[in-house]
């Protein structure tokens, strides 16, 4: 299989779409400066089978085109054309009214009828003309009490009989319930139907501003700061919130902005061959986004990446044969010749394709799966990237932005943060084929001989026996060491302003978490609160039952710890203690913070609750320095005391640092707690990443 160049053309293949013929063909192998080696398909394994050609040097350093202000000026385009319509609108109304002659023969004979004192002449040049202005303009609406007397005075005015009895009839419906409330009904929509159309939404985010200025009026010592903040946080509130950003939303949906192609195709005749020209328009500072490969002599379009202009003008398409750009010939050259064919090519591309056989699935739109990497992921590590030009590197905790899974063995995606900075999406590897590559890697190792740990590649299994320190008689194995690691769906979440999420603090003895939580509960004991564990030994005299424990039975213990009920358990001189999910969730009842200090068994209970933990990793510093810090505590530990608390660190973030929401380093104690204060008022101000199956 070949390796590819990209082309803002991108040369590329799917593994998936890769013919025979690529399979046997000469491997290309292309870097960043669009150069490539070549070897016979039997040389190692550095091999890219797809190049992107005109591809930036640094994805990340560019900006789009587009600027806010474009997207401005295109809502208030839309504005301006939906008050011409309207007016437009009403002038056709006016003027079909005016040309009808039936309406023309009633103001040419006024009095022709019985007159309706309800009905006001509107006095004009035109005379009764302007009664019929007063039907354009939108009518006035009529009064149930009005209704009728006016038909009370019709039926004195009529001479015969079996008028006056129709109109007795209408009379008797008029005044029952029904008709009045559908009369009422009628003239509420009709009072509003005549209004202008509803301005156009300043923002689809009103429920996230409305929590934002509730935590700002909560903190106020004014009592009209105060009843704001109680009249946002009421069910009715949130709910008017939400249905105005769903409504809001869909009236702010554009069009995409792109950046302007100008492009076309035509199908004509070259060589004996259908072939399609295509000509598109693109900047100099516009990647195309492309990637091509070699398949025998044929250079072959292998992927439309995400951002360029091949893709914002829909004419490129994977699998089409180029054999000529700007009247070069292309067949039968390499992808390398290609890239520097097309490097100091802008302005208006020409080109002449073999249309692809293959049938075209119907295009879907495509929704943005947002993700967070258990595994770091360095694309120049990597043999198997398509395009080595187009890998996105990440790092273990990064939220990914998936907006492309045509390809399952490699996604296109962009980091969080650099969706404005990076014009063209990345590569990273698919959930199946990372996971399949890392199971046959972890078996591979399991046949040798252990050795010097190298690069981990995901949390793995320690083979390491481990004391557990805790009793569940639940369950209690490490958290799903046996998982490949690879992504984990996310989604944003504000925490209310009543019901604060538990802060889980995590780390190796003598690391400072406990003196850390023991000092926000000191401090703010009106913010903070720790859970009331259960006990199964006596109650003693001066402790109170539900403030200092929950004090059970062993047999009540243990039917809660089989049924899953506490975060973590254990056993101490014949008694059973443990931290109960209920004791956390009767804390943020109370609209206080929840602090807890758990081990890593505790955390797959922990997670699989609704109670949304913020878990932070309380990692200790150098030896030194956690020499230093301990001295301080009149604590004189031995070297490899020392070193056991630092590969304790080491192997918790191996194994649980996919679950960390943050880390701290303790260097020192005060700095690690003005930053851990600072990690707790953020979670009130800005919306975190949480599991998207917590929202569910």
């Amino acid at each position: 299989m070949q390796k590819a160049p990209l082309l803002t053309l991108i040369p590329q293949t799917h593994s998936h779409h890769t013919s025979p013929h690529t399979r046997t063909a000469m491997m290309t192998t292309s870097h960043m400066n669009g150069y490539v080696t070549e070897s016979d398909g039997g040389g190692g394994t550095d091999m890219h089978r797809e190049m992107a050609v005109d591809c930036p040097s640094e994805l990340g350093a560019r900006t789009l085109p587009v600027r806010r202000s474009a997207q401005l000026e295109r809502i208030r385009q839309q504005q301006e054309d939906r008050r011409r319509r309207e007016e437009e609108g009403r002038n056709r109304q006016e003027l079909d009214l005016n040309s009808s002659m039936r309406l023309k023969k009633l103001s040419q004979n006024p009095k022709v009828g019985i007159d309706n004192p309800t009905f006001e002449q509107m006095e004009g040049p035109g005379g009764s003309i302007g009664g019929l202005q007063s039907l354009i303009a939108p009518p006035a609406l009529l009064e149930l009490e009005d209704l009728l007397m006016s038909l009370k005075q019709v039926q004195h005015s009529l001479n015969d009989s079996q008028s006056q009895e129709d109109v007795e009839l209408v009379l008797q419906l008029v005044q029952k319930p029904d008709f009045q409330k559908a009369f009422n009904i009628h003239n509420a929509v009709a009072h509003n139907m005549n209004r202008p159309s509803p301005p156009y939404p300043l923002t689809d985010h009103a429920q996230s501003l409305a929590q934002e200025v509730e935590v700002m009026m909560h903190n106020s010592s004014q009592k009209d700061g105060l009843e704001l903040s109680t009249l946002l946080t009421t069910p009715h509130m949130q709910a008017l919130m939400v249905a105005h950003d769903s409504v809001a939303e869909q009236e702010m949906q554009l069009e995409p902005i792109v950046p302007s192609v100008n492009a076309s195709e035509t199908l004509t005749q070259w060589g004996g061959e259908t072939v399609k020209i295509v000509r598109i328009e693109k900047a100099k500072d516009v990647p195309l986004g492309a990637t091509v490969r070699n398949d025998m002599d044929s250079v072959v379009i292998s992927r439309i990446v995400k951002g360029g202009a091949a893709e914002h003008s829909g004419l490129l398409h994977e699998g089409d044969e180029v054999l000529e750009i700007n009247g070069v010939e292309i067949r039968g050259k390499d992808v390398n010749e290609v890239f520097d064919i097309l490097a100091d090519m802008h302005g208006v591309l020409s080109f002449v394709l073999i249309p692809s056989a293959q049938i075209k699935p119907p295009p879907i739109k495509e929704t943005v799966t947002h993700v967070k990497a258990h595994f770091d992921y360095d694309p120049s590590d990597d043999p198997y990237v398509p395009c080595r030009e187009l890998g996105l590197c990440f790092q273990k905790g990064d939220i990914l932005h998936i907006i492309s899974q045509d390809d399952p063995n490699w996604w296109q995606a962009y980091r969080d943060g650099d969706e404005d900075n990076q014009p063209l999406a990345g590569l990273v590897p698919g959930k199946s084929f990372q996971q399949q590559r890392e199971a046959m890697k972890q078996t591979i190792e399991e046949d040798k001989e252990p050795e010097k740990s190298g690069k981990l590649w995901c949390a793995k299994k320690n083979k390491k026996k481990r004391k557990k320190i805790p009793y569940n008689p639940n369950k209690n194995d490490d958290f799903d060491n046996e998982e490949i690691l690879t992504y984990e769906e996310m989604a944003l979440y504000h925490q209310p302003a009543n019901r604060k999420r538990p802060i889980a603090l995590i780390g190796p003895p003598n690391c400072g978490q406990n003196e850390l939580r023991q000092r926000l509960l000191s401090s703010e004991p009106d913010r903070f609160a720790g859970a009331v564990p259960h006990t199964t030994r006596s109650r003693r005299d001066i402790e109170m039952n539900g403030r200092d424990y929950h004090f059970v039975s062993r047999q009540v213990f243990e039917m809660d710890s089989a049924a899953g009920k506490f975060i973590e358990s254990g056993e101490f001189e014949k008694n059973l203690y443990g931290t109960s999910t209920d004791s956390v969730r009767q804390v943020i009842n109370t609209g206080k913070i929840c602090l807890l200090c758990v081990h890593t068994q505790s955390l797959k209970v922990l997670r699989s609750s609704d109670l949304k933990p913020y878990i932070i990793f309380i990692a200790p510093p150098s030896q030194e320095r956690l020499r230093a810090l301990l001295a301080k505590d009149n604590k004189n530990p031995k070297p490899e005391e020392l070193r056991d608390i630092i590969e304790k660190a080491r192997e918790m973030e191996q194994n649980y640092g996919h679950l960390f929401d943050a880390a701290i380093v303790n260097t020192d104690l005060d700095k690690a707690y003005q930053e851990l204060l600072r990690l707790i008022n953020k979670l009130d101000t800005e919306p975190q990443w949480v599991p998207s199956s917590w929202l569910r």
